[in-house]
Order: structure tokens, then C-alpha cells, then sequence
């Protein structure tokens, strides 16, 4: 079941989506957002799967659905909590800096609070303010959940998960040491996020999804050029599972919550950082990245931040290649 969000005040007006991504049927109006069938899941979901059925046999009132038109299926949410289940990506950024990886990073998954009360559309546009600000694009797999009790297990996790969908985390590389050194995490270099246009059931994803990770390649296009080819489940060293029941430790989390993998990473076939696309290898799913990899072989980077004009398409296609989610799409514009 694929489900989705029309703009409409400030939750969206929720939508049953066919698994095409051409057609969208509205469900019954008890649940009118998104949010009132996850405090509602064991009820919504099997009525929603039944205007999923009627919609694929053209048996309910139904119209055309255009990506461009949706809102972020949640446009804002109870909780916003980012992983970096690729350690891969973090050994990078410390490697670029001088500093080791502490080896508690491969048993104890970073995380951080990100601001929830606005998810941008995935085809609303990024806003470039300041170029010292360094603006950058992070490509990344979320999923929602139901409720969690504090202290869950890893299995119980799994069981919460509703929803998966791709997230654009945009970040202000420029604005990230400052914060950091503070001791107090992100606040100012972390803006709103866009989210994919659809998101998507666990069944629905067939062996796509195994073991709380989604396997398949994200595609990151950069300017019309393919930017980041990684595969979502290679090198996940934390699955979802994992990461929902790491931030459970001491709370219990609400139906509605949105949990991210941290930017998608992948080592080259050697076992070394990973190589552009253009040189055969999966790329990457953010700027950062090959920065870091650039000032570690030659001592500075050469890959600029994003600038306005600049356009970032996010995707991941199945094995008929349609695509699963719809695609993130953004245009950097002057604010």
C-alpha cells in the first residue's frame, strides 16, 4: 500500500496512491490525514489496504496523482530523529579532520533530534542564504512508526515500523562545527527536510525490504548527472530496528514518528572510499562526502557546495525500474 498527502491546512489531506504512482483515491473521511490512521493503524490499515484493492481494480471514485502536487506525506510530524547507521560515512568525515573513529561507533548508533514541524514537498524548493553556510544535500531512507513502549526490543521495533519512505536532509556543512563544538548538537545548521512524494508500506516492498533495511539503489542525480548510485542496504551497519530501539532506551516514541538511516554510503569493491560514479563506482549521497574523500587524497576539496540553480532529484526504482516512492526533485533558489 502506497499512501500520500495533497496539500490541503496544515496535515495534508491523505490519499490512497496506486502502486504506479498515476492514480489516487481518497479513504473514508475518519481518517483525514495521515497522522489520524497511524493513532488509528490496527483499524485504518485494513480498511486503507481495502481502498488500495478497489483502487487497482478501477472499482472507487478516483483521479489522476501528480507528484508535483503533493505535499510531504506528513508535512509535519511528532518526531524527527536522524541515525547514522553508514559508519562508513562517519569514518570519512573524521578521517578528512585528522580524528580516529571510536570503536563504540560500530555498536552504538549516533543519533540526533531534528526539527519536525515542517517536512517540506518533494518538489518544494531548497533556500540558499548564505554560501559560507556551505548548503548540501544528504540522501537518506526513513520510516515511521507506530507506537513504541520505552525499553523496546530490536523485534519490537521491526514490528512498529508502518511506513517507509527517502528523505533529502538538507544540511549547512559551514554552519555544523560551530554547533558541534558547543557540545549541544544540531539547531541552525539543520533545515527543513523534504520527504519523498509517497510512502510505503513494508509488505508493499516485497525483498526489497529484509531484516529492517531496504535494499535497492538510491539514485542521486546532481544537475542532471548521476551523482550517487549507492545501494540502501550495503554497508547499513545499523538497521532500522536497531536505531528505533536505541532511541526507546529511555522514552517511549508516538505513532507518527519519522526515524532517518543517516546519508547513505557505500564503499568502493576494494574495500576503500567510494568512487564517482563516472568512474564506475556507486558515488554519493551527499556533497559532503566526496569532499571529504578529495581533501584526503590530494589535502583540500574541489567539488563545490550547492548554489542557487543547482537541481537535486532523489529516486529509488524497483526491478521493473518504476519508481517505488516518486522522486525527490528541488530546485536551490536565492531566499
Amino acid at each position: 500500500m502506497k499512501l500520500a498527502s495533497l496539500h490541503h491546512g496544515r496535515d495534508g489531506r491523505l490519499v490512497v496512491v496506486s502502486d504506479d504512482l498515476a492514480w489516487c483515491a481518497a479513504p473514508p473521511p475518519m481518517y483525514p490525514t495521515l497522522q489520524s490512521a497511524l493513532d488509528d493503524w490496527e483499524r485504518a490499515a485494513p480498511i486503507l489496504e481495502g481502498v488500495a484493492l478497489s483502487l487497482a481494480h478501477d472499482a472507487v471514485p478516483h483521479a489522476r496523482f501528480h507528484e508535483r502536487e503533493a505535499a510531504a506525506p506528513l508535512p509535519r510530524a511528532f518526531q524527527w530523529a536522524d541515525g547514522s547507521a553508514y559508519v562508513n560515512h562517519v569514518e570519512l568525515v573524521r578521517r578528512a579532520r585528522g580524528a580516529e573513529l571510536p570503536a563504540s561507533f560500530w555498536h552504538d548508533p549516533l543519533m540526533y533530534q531534528g526539527g519536525s514541524d515542517q517536512f517540506l514537498g518533494a518538489r518544494d524548493a531548497i533556500a540558499f542564504h548564505d554560501p559560507a553556510w556551505g548548503l548540501d544535500l544528504e540522501a537518506e531512507v526513513v520510516v515511521v512508526t507506530g507506537d513504541v513502549p520505552q525499553g523496546a526490543s530490536r523485534e519490537q521495533a521491526l514490528a512498529a515500523i508502518r511506513l517507509v519512505g527517502l528523505v533529502n536532509d538538507v544540511s549547512l556543512r559551514g554552519l555544523i562545527p560551530d554547533e558541534l563544538a558547543k557540545g549541544f548538537g544540531f539547531v541552525q545548521s539543520k533545515p527543513a527536510s523534504a520527504l519523498s512524494p509517497v510512502f510505503v508500506t513494508p509488505d508493499t516492498l516485497g525483498a526489497s525490504w529484509q531484516d529492517g533495511k531496504l535494499h535497492g539503489v538510491l539514485s542521486v542525480d546532481l544537475n542532471g548527472a548521476p551523482f550517487g548510485r549507492a545501494d540502501a542496504g550495503t554497508d547499513m551497519t545499523f538497521d532500522f530496528g536497531t536505531l528505533i530501539a536505541h532511541l526507546a532506551k529511555t522514552r517511549n516514541i508516538v505513532a507518527g514518528s519519522i526515524i532517518g538511516s543517516g546519508t547513505v554510503s557505500n564503499r568502493d569493491a576494494g574495500g576503500g572510499p567510494g568512487k564517482p560514479v563516472a568512474d564506475g563506482g556507486r558515488g554519493y549521497s551527499c556533497i559532503a562526502e566526496i569532499r571529504m574523500i578529495e581533501t584526503i587524497a590530494s589535502g583540500a576539496p574541489v567539488t563545490p557546495w550547492l548554489k542557487p540553480g543547482d537541481t537535486v532529484r532523489i529516486e529509488m526504482l524497483d526491478n521493473a525500474n518504476h519508481s517505488i516512492f516518486g522522486a525527490i526533485e528541488q530546485t536551490v533558489t536565492a531566499s
